[in-house]
């Protein structure tokens, strides 16, 4: 596998406190997760946990990964912002996902995805960011793309319209997102928008960290 580096590392970042029962090893769940994310199908994880000597179903890794309710974060007080979004499929249903990035590191400052997109959601998207980042003194960087300034506007942020420079950061994110949604046929069949939102901002987080 190309990417057989970035299905290693530590896996103390995943938070167990979901853990009800202690029927599977914490290291398996840790490591289920971190495979899934990573890149590997549920079935390729299934196989790889078995390998390890644990014997668990697609749909509990599945529900690992809902249930670990991981959230990208970032300790950053980053100058810019790239801010963006882009259509994904779901069920072969149009999505979109929205992302701001810091464009220094290329790590996710939050994502969220919804079933339309439009000034009011945008706006909601830029108030959950700003409950989790400062941004006040931050430039963000956008296209030319009208609900996305209106919103900014809206809430009195600065923004500057880039179509290359540190905004390629949001489209190099972007390209791996479309890329691991389009192969993830068992992970996202006939799931619902949270469940798909949830597992986006996991894998959010995994980027973040690997």
């Amino acid at each position: 596998m190309p990417e057989i580096d970035r299905l290693n590392g530590c896996t103390e970042w995943i938070d167990l406190e979901f853990v009800e029962r202690q029927r599977t090893p914490e290291f398996a769940i840790q490591v289920g997760i971190q495979l899934h994310l990573a890149g590997l199908s549920l079935s390729n994880t299934k196989q790889h946990l078995e390998r390890l000597g644990v014997e668990r179903s697609r749909t509990a890794i599945h529900d690992w990964v809902q249930k670990a309710d991981l959230q990208p974060d970032s300790d950053v007080e980053p100058n810019q912002i790239a801010v963006d979004e882009t259509m994904i499929r779901v069920n072969g249903q149009r999505h979109w996902l929205f992302a701001a990035v810091d464009p220094d590191t290329n790590q996710f400052l939050h994502i969220r995805l919804f079933q339309t997109r439009t000034t009011q959601l945008t706006v909601l998207f830029l108030r959950e960011l700003r409950e989790k980042q400062q941004v006040s003194d931050v430039t963000f960087l956008v296209d030319d793309a009208h609900h996305l300034k209106n919103a900014l506007d809206r809430l009195g942020l600065r923004f500057r319209y880039e179509r290359r420079g540190n905004r390629n950061a949001i489209e190099r994110v972007f390209r791996e997102v479309k890329r691991r949604t389009s192969s993830f046929s068992n992970t996202f069949s006939n799931a619902q928008l949270p469940t798909v939102d949830s597992w986006l901002k996991a894998f959010a987080v995994w980027w973040n960290r690997c």
